[in-house]
């Protein structure tokens, strides 16, 4: 697993709750002058996980405000920006003189710590506000600081092009930190330097800026995003898959030079695992090689050698194995 901090106020005292919280979330991203209606009886929860260069924090809280002044700015050490992703509620930004109010699933902002800002988050009605936040060291995003703060509390897409990959990135560690290993943490961090990188430049309009390795990082998080979309296409192949992105076959092909798998087998075990997956469903009752045909195995011997070289059992073994855990 990777290395994470989880904390839950709910084990507290309800008068000790807020200010456990507040002094945690002061060091995991930035002091600041919090109001909220819930001071008395705050239920949240933190988990913060650190991925080399960058440190990501999963926060659920009730609805507040939060104003960073110039005091507390003066006394901020380190030079990072913060990404401000909000998953569920509504949260208002201020910064520069730039005001916006970012809808969950469909925007992510940037801000600098090291200036004052306004925060307001709003949960939907008596629940919780969840929000991912990022903190990523000046150095570490190759773009031009003049540049960078034209962004600042500035709406970014967060569902679409190379910002939904970023997000999808981000959200699977958050949701899922035990299917890492700990030695994954930096390449993890990466990657996710370089999909915002890429994201930022692209909104900038300066992608021909960013490095080799940054752009190669972007172009591969396309192509993979690509065959998870058309997995159940009889197109999809290397060849179409080069096409959509405007490559040559070679060029595909290096892509992937430093992975453990060529595309061809990398679409084929996305294939078999949405077939695994349809084979456990109890709700799916299609034959198996219905079920095989649907995502680009039309032939039924050939399917369940594959399958059985896979996952150790033909596709009915499994089936009927995961109907029995069942009963």
């Amino acid at each position: 697993m990777l290395p994470n901090l989880v904390v839950d106020t709910t084990v507290l005292p309800p008068a000790d709750r807020f200010a456990f919280w507040y002094a945690l979330v002061a060091q995991e991203t930035a002091p600041a002058h919090i109001s909220s209606g819930q001071l008395d009886n705050f239920v949240a929860y933190v988990q913060a996980i650190d991925l080399g260069r960058i440190r990501m924090t999963s926060l659920r809280y009730p609805s507040l405000d939060a104003i960073r002044p110039t005091k507390l700015v003066r006394s901020a050490e380190g030079d990072v920006y913060q990404l401000t992703l909000p998953l569920t509620g509504h949260s208002t930004l201020i910064q520069d003189r730039t005001e916006s109010t970012l809808e969950p699933g469909k925007h992510f902002t940037l801000l600098d710590p090291a200036r004052r800002h306004v925060a307001r988050h709003r949960a939907d009605g008596a629940g919780l506000a969840t929000t991912i936040t990022v903190q990523v060291p000046h150095a570490a995003l190759p773009l031009a600081p003049d540049r960078l703060r034209r962004l600042l509390a500035t709406p970014i897409p967060s569902h679409l092009g190379v910002g939904g990959l970023l997000v999808h990135h981000l959200r699977s560690i958050a949701a899922h930190p035990e299917q890492f290993e700990p030695a994954q943490a930096e390449m993890l961090g990466g990657v996710a330097v370089d999909l915002l990188t890429a994201t930022l430049a692209q909104y900038l309009d300066i992608e021909d800026t960013l490095s080799p390795e940054a752009r190669h990082t972007a172009l591969r998080a396309r192509v993979v995003d690509f065959i998870d979309r058309h997995l159940d296409s009889n197109e999809l192949s290397p060849g179409s898959v080069a096409a959509a992105h405007h490559i040559s076959l070679r060029s595909l092909h290096r892509l992937f030079e430093a992975e453990a798998t060529t595309v061809a087998e990398l679409i084929r075990a996305k294939r078999l695992e949405q077939c695994r997956r349809d084979l456990g469903n109890p709700l799916l009752r299609q034959p198996v090689h219905v079920i095989a045909a649907r995502w680009g195995f039309p032939d039924r011997a050939h399917f369940s050698r594959l399958f059985r070289a896979h996952y150790g059992r033909s596709p009915q073994e499994y089936r009927t194995g995961v109907a029995r855990q069942d009963r």
